[in-house]
């Protein structure tokens, strides 16, 4: 049983470098293909750092939230930066920089709570 778990952790930490890569490939494109429902820009946003907060809770558990948190922050600020780049023709705006850190502080406030309950519950 020993084995699974840093088999597991391998495995989702390999899915969190990848759905990272994913992310910044298609916030850069220059012309990125159509989503399947058209959403906003501001939805991918939020659920690109929703996804990636979760996996990198998952894949770093050891690591403190708040390091995590800035780690993401730093990455949606990195997308944001590389999209004013005028030959990617993408729009730079931060208020999807606010999207991606507002998502991730979501997940890591509703660990925070479910933590909480859990603990409450065992006494």
């Amino acid at each position: 049983m020993s084995e699974s778990k840093p088999a597991s952790r391998t495995l989702l930490r390999i899915l969190f470098w990848t759905a990272g890569a994913f992310a910044f490939v298609m916030a850069i494109l220059p012309h990125p293909p159509i989503i399947p429902g058209d959403p906003s820009d501001k939805l991918q946003h939020i659920f690109a750092f929703l996804v990636l907060a979760v996996l990198g809770r998952l894949a770093y558990p050891a690591t403190k939230k708040r390091k995590l948190l800035f780690g993401l922050m730093a990455f949606g600020a990195l997308i944001e930066i590389v999209q004013a780049i005028p030959a990617l023709h993408r729009d730079s705006d931060v208020l999807d920089w606010l999207a991606d850190t507002g998502a991730a502080l979501t997940v890591f406030a509703m660990i925070a709570v479910w933590g909480y309950l859990r603990a409450a519950r065992k006494r």
